[in-house]
């Protein structure tokens, strides 16, 4: 009994501050729901991946139903039990990254009230349970066309969208409302942009040698009829080129003795693609085992997520605005 008591006082103690993050939320909270969606949405990336290496991706034949007349697993011949597990839990993980995002709708609402309200903040919201709806939907396509290489690349690239868009919200929950101001020189802030358009060129490349290798998701799958090696060579060439801008950003960022945090962000983005190229290389020559692809597209979203982020830490708005919840003065005049 003594056990049971303060486990369930932390139980309480936890869902009281789980609660109070949203409904009476600050700066800092806001930040941790933002970083929140960008984990679930890396992690849906990732199972959705799952989905593909082990041949669940029809597990679920129809949608919305997960077999015909139920909408959870019933048991069929067409199907292994194993697969049909796999890729309903993948669509279950669907109702995590929707409960995320309203959980960031909500805090972005809460903390936009008020004269020092941030609107800005609650229109990045938005974007999560707009993009987990949109989601829904395209799943629905990509079943209904039997896992067409087009209509799978769409569906990652809407997840990397989504990344994308909680990123920016994490961002600007961590700053003010201050027009942006350049902390390095303009060309080494254009060369910041290049180099996101080359990372999303690098994922587009991606999808392409995805579509077109030998993980289709389900043996009725049609597949790119492009060169495998062909569409490898592309991949690695953009690869090179991400890696060779990043280089040089951090060559740039060093010379010019910009802010430590881009310094240091640019070096995380360089250690994460030589990590991502040594993976890509070795699942090469390794016929592409299936635990070296999810691997692999961990190393994807990180790529993208770091060089978002390199481009932010590269300008300042201001100081992060004080919340009421966080100005303890109105709390004592309301006593």
């Amino acid at each position: 009994m003594s056990v049971v008591k303060p486990t369930t006082d932390r139980i309480r103690s936890a869902l009281l501050a789980l609660y109070r993050s949203i409904v009476f939320p600050t700066a800092e909270s806001m930040r941790r729901w933002a970083l929140a969606a960008i984990v679930v949405n890396v992690g849906i990336t990732i199972t959705g991946a799952a989905v593909r290496v082990t041949g669940s991706g029809l597990g679920c034949p129809t949608w919305p139903r997960c077999t015909p007349g139920s909408f959870v697993p019933a048991r069929i011949d067409t199907h292994a039990p194993v697969n049909m597990a796999i890729e309903f839990g993948n669509r279950l993980l669907s109702f995590l990254v929707l409960a995320v995002a309203a959980a960031c709708v909500v805090a972005a609402w809460r903390l936009g009230r008020g004269e020092r309200g941030r609107p800005v903040l609650l229109r990045l919201a938005l974007l999560q349970p707009a993009g987990v709806v949109v989601q829904a939907l395209w799943g629905g396509l990509v079943v209904h066309s039997m896992l067409n290489p087009v209509t799978v690349a769409v569906h990652f690239l809407f997840s990397i969208g989504m990344t994308a868009a909680a990123v920016v919200l994490y961002a600007r929950a961590s700053e003010g409302d201050a027009p942006g101001q350049r902390l390095v020189h303009k060309d080494i802030r254009t060369l910041g942009y290049v180099l996101v358009a080359a990372a999303f060129t690098l994922l587009l490349a991606g999808v392409v040698v995805t579509g077109t290798g030998p993980h289709s998701g389900d043996e009725a799958a049609s597949r790119f009829g492009f060169d495998i090696q062909s569409v490898v060579r592309l991949h690695t060439d953009v690869a090179y080129l991400v890696v060779g801008l990043t280089f040089a950003l951090l060559f740039a960022l060093h010379v010019t003795d910009s802010p430590g945090r881009a310094r240091r962000a640019a070096l995380v983005l360089l250690g994460v693609e030589l990590s991502q190229g040594v993976v890509g290389y070795v699942q090469y020559f390794l016929a592409v085992p299936a635990a070296l692809v999810l691997l692999h597209v961990l190393g994807a979203t990180l790529v993208w997520i770091c060089a978002l982020r390199v481009v932010f830490l590269m300008r300042t708005r201001g100081p992060v605005p004080v919340s009421a919840a966080e100005r303890p003065e109105l709390h004592h005049a309301a006593v």
